[in-house]
């Protein structure tokens, strides 16, 4: 098993998760945003297949959809009714960062701040109440 796959085993456990670390967003060059954001893509999916390994004994899997839009780069990680939506809008030279997670009312932008926080992220999603 990996670490990741230990902490979302210790998660069912009881365990409590940890909350991802995050920063205002701020714009980049494209070329740096869109970079951090394949990075950020392809880390999603291994970690979402590892936690799926140990989830899919329990019933509810994680979910990730590329969502892209016009002038964007996305894609969404869902479990349950719980949902985080990591985008990067480009204009121009500049591109802006940013998560979206459902049923929070931040009023600044904000970005995590590394892509080891997708990590706790997704554990945060787990374990979050149910949104109503």
């Amino acid at each position: 098993m990996t670490p990741f796959m230990l902490a979302v085993q210790s998660l069912l456990d009881g365990e409590e998760a940890p909350a991802p670390a995050t920063e205002p967003a701020a714009p980049r060059s494209v070329a740096v945003a869109t970079d951090e954001q394949v990075i950020i893509r392809s880390l999603a999916e291994q970690l979402v297949s590892e936690a799926n390994a140990i989830l899919r004994e329990h019933g509810e899997v994680f979910s990730l959809v590329d969502d892209s839009e016009s002038g964007e780069l996305a894609f969404t990680v869902g479990f349950a009714d719980r949902r985080a939506r990591i985008r990067t809008a480009m204009s121009g030279r500049d591109a802006v960062a940013e998560l979206i997670i459902a049923g929070e009312r931040d009023q600044d932008p904000k970005r995590l701040a590394g892509e080891e926080e997708l990590r706790a992220l997704l554990l945060s999603l787990l374990t979050a109440p149910a949104y109503h």
